[in-house]
């Protein structure tokens, strides 16, 4: 048989199977019906694991697998329809809506926190997304969050990924501890120096200070360099602070150009940077909920039953709406054997209808789910 004349018969298999789906899905909007005026819970997991089992063997033991993931799939989009019928829109779905509706601009001022001290990258990255911006700088990061939640300053900025050294786990690891909402990001191209004292020689240098992430994205760089001990300290402009206020001339600090004006030192060598590539993710967070124009990107942390297949299925509901994953990222659950949590970036618009619905019926799960945020990037 041609290869054309497959296809033709695979299409017309596909018309039987859209007629039989289209069926299927009426008798659920029938059984949804009768489980709410029963008073009835959508979920019925002893039926689904009839289904499962049944459609496995009835498959046969070559295609058991594949007709038990199709089947996950026609069960999640079977609960979503069904809930689609009890009209009871979820608390998150509102608020999305009315922060949505507010239609405000975003800030030129604010009280923002910021870790380190002046000249540190949160502080530039600050400066580009306010233009007025008032700066309170604290010891760490979980200072800015403390900052935000307390009500203490109305934003704060926060570095979450880096393009060469990877996701900045601390940031991610508070994320689960404090309430709060990411309401802009940006990539900031990121140009390290190595900074010291006016005078100074290289050959001079015993010690080099700096960020942990700054020292890993300058790995290449500090490897021609055993000699020289490597510090890490709570950021790049403290390094900077650091030397300049030392009485030592031993010592130097991987930074910004911008620090070597502030606080008074020499640039040894520019750009040292692994890669001319260098950009660093901030976010940008506040306490309440807040969606402004141009919106195009989704943030979310959630948890999902240790079970095989229980991510595939989650991600699967939003592969349903052509939805783009741009960035997942796991995390242990602290005091939980091998339970982790997952923070998923999505390009997707909450001005869609199809998106509120995902949304809020994800927010009525029994696992953790948390909307993080509907931001827009600036570049």
């Amino acid at each position: 048989m041609e290869l054309q004349d497959l296809r033709m018969k695979i299409d017309q298999v596909d018309t039987q199977l859209t007629d039989l789906f289209c069926r299927r899905m009426e008798l659920c909007s029938q059984v949804a019906k009768h489980k709410k005026g029963q008073g009835k819970m959508i979920l019925d997991r002893t039926r689904e694991r009839e289904i499962l089992a049944r459609v496995g063997r009835q498959a046969g033991e070559e295609l058991d697998l594949y007709a038990r993931m199709l089947y996950g799939v026609l069960l999640d989009l079977s609960k979503a329809y069904q809930r689609s019928f009890y009209h009871n829109e979820s608390q998150l779905s509102q608020k999305i809506r009315q922060a949505a509706a507010e239609n405000r601009p975003f800030p030129r001022r604010g009280t923002v926190a910021c870790q380190g001290v002046e000249g540190a990258y949160s502080q530039i990255a600050c400066d580009k997304l306010f233009p007025m911006p008032d700066i309170t700088y604290c010891w760490d990061f979980e200072g800015v969050f403390q900052a935000v939640e307390q009500g203490r300053c109305d934003f704060g900025i926060l570095p979450i990924e880096n393009s060469s050294n990877g996701s900045v786990n601390r940031v991610y690891d508070l994320m689960h501890r404090y309430q709060f909402h990411i309401v802009r990001s940006i990539r900031l191209h990121i140009d390290h120096n190595l900074l010291a004292k006016p005078g100074v020689q290289f050959s001079e240098l015993k010690e080099i200070y700096s960020h942990e992430q700054a020292l890993g994205q300058c790995r290449d760089f500090l490897n021609q360099h055993p000699h020289i001990k490597i510090i890490p300290c709570e950021n790049t402009a403290v390094a900077a602070k650091l030397v300049a206020e030392s009485d030592r001339r031993d010592i130097a600090a991987l930074s910004s150009r911008n620090c070597a004006g502030l606080y008074g030192l020499q640039v040894l060598s520019h750009r040292i940077q692994n890669s001319e590539n260098n950009y660093t993710r901030f976010i940008c967070i506040a306490k309440d909920l807040a969606i402004y124009p141009g919106a195009d990107r989704i943030s979310l942390m959630l948890s999902v039953e240790h079970t095989p297949g229980a991510l595939y299925h989650m991600l699967a509901k939003f592969s349903a709406l052509g939805l783009n994953l741009t960035k997942l990222e796991s995390r242990p659950i602290a005091g939980r054997d091998f339970e982790f949590l997952f923070y998923f970036d999505l390009e997707a618009s909450v001005w869609s209808e199809d998106v509120i619905r995902l949304l809020g019926e994800c927010s009525t799960r029994e696992q953790l789910f948390v909307f993080l945020g509907s931001y827009s990037e600036v570049r």
